[in-house]
């Protein structure tokens, strides 16, 4: 069992939910990172998202795509990222998921990704242009590393779609909640309860809901609905307001959910 199952399975008997910040590996750099990471411990959140910086991140809004600019210009690679867990998994054992496109894992090579984040105290991964229909040696090198695939769904997705994810799905799995990029507006119309309502008639594994979820008020309401909620833009714009305003950001979220 992983840390991340490990995570739910704890949270599920407390019959909490998991808090997931999200921040943007080496943004501004990789030393306020690890602070940050550090932090979000002490606020009590159950697993972070450490997204990986690349050029063209076609699921992110503006505030992330500025965040990935701001860590490319840092000289932040996949590499650097995989090197920076090892690091961290000194001073915690809070469960980490990278958040990458393929592009950085097909350089990298899937083989060598799966068994150096392994290797480094990396416990999930999270790509979202690649569907597990394209994913089979992927899943397949990671299951036999005992690495977590995170895969997506939204409020699109067919039965066909629900049940391919749900497969290849391991750790938990990820709800986009709106049709567009991470920072948009949330919609909280009774649509996402039906929605993980039917993805629950497939599975019991652990769903997460992100994108879109930008307010202590919002993460509440979507905590009565997921297993988990994951917070990204409105972390990423308080890490550019400084360490006290972000920490009562994290704060306010935590106690939320």
């Amino acid at each position: 069992m992983t840390r991340i199952e490990k995570t739910f399975k704890k949270l599920k008997k407390e019959n909490r939910k998991a808090f997931i910040p999200y921040i943007m590996a080496g943004d501004p750099n990789l030393e306020r990172t690890k602070d940050i990471v550090l932090m979000f411990e002490e606020c009590e959140a159950d697993i972070v998202e450490l997204g990986v910086p690349f050029t063209d991140p076609l699921a992110d809004g503006p505030t992330i795509q500025r965040a990935s600019e701001r860590a490319l210009k840092e000289g932040v690679t996949l590499r650097k990222v995989i090197a920076f867990v090892r690091e961290l998994r000194r001073s915690t054992e809070i469960p980490v998921v990278l958040m990458t496109y393929y592009n950085p894992v097909f350089k990298y090579g899937e083989e060598n990704l799966v068994k150096d984040a392994k290797d480094a105290g990396v416990d999930g991964v999270i790509v979202p242009d690649l569907p597990p229909d394209e994913a089979e040696n992927f899943i397949k090198l990671s299951r036999k590393a005992d690495l977590d695939t995170i895969f997506l769904l939204a409020p699109t997705s067919t039965e066909d779609r629900i049940k391919k994810v749900v497969k290849a799905s391991k750790g938990f799995i990820y709800y986009v909640s709106i049709t567009g990029i991470t920072g948009a507006k949330l919609l909280l119309d009774g649509s996402i309860e039906a929605l993980i309502s039917e993805i629950k008639k497939y599975t019991d594994k652990p769903i997460a809901i992100g994108f879109g979820v930008s307010t202590p008020e919002e993460a509440s309401q979507v905590a009565g609905v997921a297993d988990g909620v994951i917070v990204g833009s409105a972390i990423v714009r308080a890490v550019q307001e400084g360490r006290e305003t972000l920490k009562d950001f994290v704060s306010k979220l935590r106690k939320a959910i």
